[in-house]
């Protein structure tokens, strides 16, 4: 999570959607970034209003409004199953070496996840408890181009994004009845990730 106080402005960091990547663009320029520990770093949005709203807020300034971005379900569990086959994790209990994708996300869809595969959800991170969007700006991850003349817009500066922590390559391949469980169980995240098809989100 970065705040940009001056700007109004807090970057909340869902994971897996080149987060790393934007911090190392923006932390110059950022008045607080949270790095450590990952729970904090990754600060969704029901926690920065519970927790860092009433830090920031002054009645003689605008509210500071959120922005993140957010990644296809199915290749954000993609990309969690493939950072988690690293060779830093060999022999610990969120490694996902020695297992195949469809065994990891059968692990997600479990009512009792193992370590591995408590990863959460998008669409959890993104809305308050009645499922409802909490963030103001809303970005789709495979189309960073939006977001970004956004961010320059509101910053005043160019951002050039480089690859930070990129997963190793896997096959991943999914039978179609995990794939339509996974869309049962994830079917906020679907709805939402397919809105921002037709463009960002806004609360104004």
């Amino acid at each position: 999570m970065m705040i940009f106080y001056n700007e109004r402005l807090a970057y909340l960091a869902v994971p897996k959607t080149g987060t790393s990547a934007v911090e190392r663009a923006l932390h110059r320029r950022a008045s607080l970034v949270l790095r450590d520990p990952p729970g904090m770093k990754h600060t969704n949005a029901r926690g920065y209003e519970r927790r860092f709203r009433s830090m920031f807020e002054r009645e003689e300034m605008p509210p500071i409004q959120t922005v993140a971005v957010m990644r296809h379900p199915l290749d954000w569990l993609g990309s969690w199953y493939r950072y988690r086959q690293r060779p830093a994790l060999d022999g610990h209990i969120n490694s996902t070496k020695g297992i195949s994708f469809d065994v990891f996300v059968e692990a997600y869809l479990a009512d009792q996840q193992p370590p591995h595969a408590q990863v959460g959800s998008q669409g959890r991170f993104v809305t308050d408890e009645s499922e409802e969007l909490l963030v103001n700006h809303l970005f789709q991850y495979e189309d960073l181009a939006p977001f970004l003349t956004f961010m320059q817009k509101r910053l005043g500066a160019s951002i050039e994004l480089k690859t930070v922590n990129k997963s190793p390559n896997r096959e991943l391949t999914l039978s179609s009845d995990l794939e339509r469980a996974l869309r049962d169980r994830l079917a906020l995240d679907y709805q939402i990730h397919e809105a921002l098809g037709s463009g960002p989100l806004s609360l104004g």
